[in-house]
């Protein structure tokens, strides 16, 4: 009988669960995620498992992993330094797009090359001004290279990537190979997101790999990707942007598993994001734009999922605006001050009880910051470099080390690096404080929230009266957050549409008096009329009330808790491979492939020959992958065009999907 192990890194908790013959969970257990090094926190998970389970790791024929790494650090404007090589287009290209944001002030050069839409090149490749740009920008960890119509014809990418492996040595993503879609810009952004996410996801996995070997793990590892298919750890690490979503993917795949349901939204509540989706006809829904996490539209295909940075672990803010007062949370994520404690208890305590005899309220009042080891620090300033050595390496309450305004914007680039986690008052805290949560410090929780409700409204009044109060407030905020996000995607997903944005509906002044069931000259009632599945470690703290306030009723399964980690084992490794076909000249019909354009005299040929080279090429990856009994699903999408009352062929794209079961590894 087949034993599955998954494996699930969250940003507060890492899951790990046991599956037999994909049907029955015989253990799971959790251990706190270790930033420094996840394989600290995936190793404690794997050994509590198998302890559980009482089984030898030796057993284990398939292990396979989610991780919401990429996504959250795309979410916190994390990641490595990278440098965009972007040739054939305008400089004025780069503030179009999102690709000017995506960059964050990292190098980036414009180079003559690229190709037209029928795939002939424009101009020569400036490879002498590649050469001069990696010479004077070689201390990044990725180089992200898109060059005009490479869709079409990828030459000059090829040739760049080429150039930059053996004059740096520095990995390097090329954008055909993320998409085979036209729009440069947008294949621009995703790989400099990838190139960005390289370092982080190779890391994990080298790591995750050697972590479970020591175990006795020797089932090869797979790595859940965005759309909730499987892929092979070696594929993970050149295509890390195809693992962006790949926690939320595998948790809607797990809540298919776990409730058997056909329709309904599946919403996911982490450390750092909430993650909702929509399951339809038993199969989770996929963005046809592309997935899109924060503020990046990528080309990767994934499922249609809405990412908010809310979540347990979310920073809690006072609202400043008006007389009334209140909190509002996210999107970054902080470390609860009550895990702090459990890490650096005398530090903390120490420092909360000499802010609570201060009798006016500090900025920094409940807040620590911890260097992460291990953290790179090339391409830091002296600014930084100061302050990370005014941090340490311990805890250090922030009021010790921020000492001007200028510290403010060095620690903000510290923490987007990676370098530096702070610590403040999240829900997780609040949680604490109500007593519906004891998994870590609740006498610091209870201290930090008695400081934050000391902080002052607009109208010079205290945020709140006590902890109590302000711990019930930050926890109606946060379900008031997540209706709406549940709200926003079944607007999003409405068969019919209501002429205006799904945010603005979730929010109308109508849609909440009909929840409300107002009574008035008009009569409103509303409610979300489709099942909400509830996951995640806390979502049994709050979506009953979320349940109540959309009228609907919410499932909160089994094992719940640790969904991700079941649908990372229950997936398919599938690859999908798509290509196009134009015609540039009347009798002439041109195949678009990663070696470039090939000519055909008919189009039924080049279909042939497209669909054939598709079929090998996707069929070759899911085995190498780790796929077995293959299965090829086709779909070609041919346009033409009446001219003299007879069909004329414009285009055609072909997509050919491989699909097949992971193979179980023989101990």
């Amino acid at each position: 009988m087949a034993l599955a192990l998954g494996v699930d890194t969250g940003g507060t908790y890492t899951d790990a669960v046991l599956v037999r013959d994909e049907k029955k969970v015989i253990a799971s257990a959790k251990s706190l995620t270790t930033r420094s090094d996840l394989a600290i926190g995936i190793g404690n998970a794997v050994e509590e498992v198998l302890r559980q389970a009482q089984v030898p790791a030796s057993e284990i024929s398939i292990a396979a992993l989610s991780t919401t790494l990429a996504t959250n650090a795309l979410v916190e404007g994390q990641g490595g330094r990278v440098a965009l090589i972007y040739i054939g287009f305008q400089v004025s290209d780069l503030a179009r797009h999102g690709v000017s944001d995506a960059l964050k002030g990292d190098p980036t050069v414009v180079l003559q090359g690229g190709h037209d839409h029928a795939g002939i090149q424009k101009v020569d490749l400036d490879e002498a001004g590649l050469i001069e740009f990696l010479h004077k920008n070689n201390d990044v960890s990725g180089y992200a290279v898109a060059a005009q119509f490479a869709t079409r014809n990828p030459e000059h990418e090829n040739r760049a990537a080429e150039i930059i492996r053996d004059v740096t040595g520095i990995p390097v993503t090329c954008s055909h190979h993320l998409s085979a879609k036209l729009n440069g810009p947008k294949r621009a952004v995703t790989a400099v997101l990838n190139a960005r996410l390289i370092g982080m996801i190779d890391k994990l996995i080298g790591r995750a790999g050697l972590r479970l070997t020591e175990l006795g793990v020797t089932a090869p590892l797979m790595v859940v990707r965005g759309d909730g298919a499987l892929m092979s750890a070696e594929q993970a690490r050149t295509r890390p942007i195809e693992t962006i979503l790949s926690g939320p993917a595998a948790s809607v795949v797990g809540a298919r598993w776990l409730t058997g349901v056909d329709q309904a939204i599946v919403s996911d509540i982490g450390g750092t994001t909430t993650d909702v989706a929509l399951i339809r006809d038993g199969r989770p829904a996929i963005d046809p734009n592309g997935a899109q996490v924060g503020p990046f539209r990528t080309m990767v295909e994934a499922v249609a999922m809405r990412t908010t940075g809310l979540g347990g672990d979310s920073q809690v803010h006072v609202r400043t605006e008006g007389l009334i007062g209140g909190v509002t949370l996210g999107p970054r994520r902080v470390v609860p001050v009550s895990l702090m404690a459990i890490d650096a208890s005398d530090v903390v305590h120490a420092k909360l009880d000499e802010q609570l005899r201060n009798t006016v309220p500090g900025e920094h009042d409940g807040q620590f910051l911890r260097r992460v080891p291990g953290s790179a620090t090339e391409g830091l300033g002296p600014r930084e470099l100061t302050l990370l050595d005014r941090i340490g390496t311990d805890v250090c309450p922030a009021e010790d080390a921020l000492r001007s305004r200028m510290d403010h914007a060095s620690l903000k680039r510290l923490i987007e690096r990676g370098v530096v986690q702070i610590s403040g008052v999240t829900p997780s805290d609040a949680s604490h404080v109500l007593g519906t949560l004891a998994a870590w410090d609740s006498e610091a929780a209870h201290k930090s929230l008695v400081l934050f409700s000391r902080k002052k409204t607009g109208a010079g009044n205290s945020l709140a009266s006590d902890p109590t109060e302000l711990a019930n407030m930050i926890c109606d905020q946060l379900t008031e957050r997540t209706s709406l996000a549940l709200l926003e995607t079944a607007f999003s997903e409405e068969s019919e549409s209501f002429d205006l944005p799904p945010g603005e509906l979730a929010s109308h002044v109508l849609m909440q008096r009909g929840l409300a069931s107002h009574r008035g000259l008009l009569s409103l009632d509303a409610a979300l009329n489709i099942d909400v599945v509830g996951l995640g470690a806390s979502a049994p703290n709050y979506y009953p009330t979320v349940g109540d306030r959309l009228r609907s009723r919410v499932i909160l399964p089994e094992h719940a808790g640790v969904a991700n980690a079941i649908g990372a084992v229950v997936g398919r490794i599938t690859v999908r491979r798509a290509g196009t076909i134009t015609s540039p000249a009347e009798g002439q019909f041109r195949v678009h492939l990663e070696f470039g354009p090939k000519d055909f005299s008919n189009p039924e040929a080049a279909q042939t020959y497209l669909e054939e080279s598709l079929s090998e090429q996707a069929r070759s990856e899911a085995r190498q992958g780790g796929a077995e009994d293959i299965r090829l699903l086709v779909e070609r999408q041919v346009q033409t065009a009446q001219i003299e009352a007879r069909d004329v062929f414009v285009g055609a794209e072909i997509t050919v999907e491989a699909s097949g079961r992971p193979r179980v590894a023989v101990g």
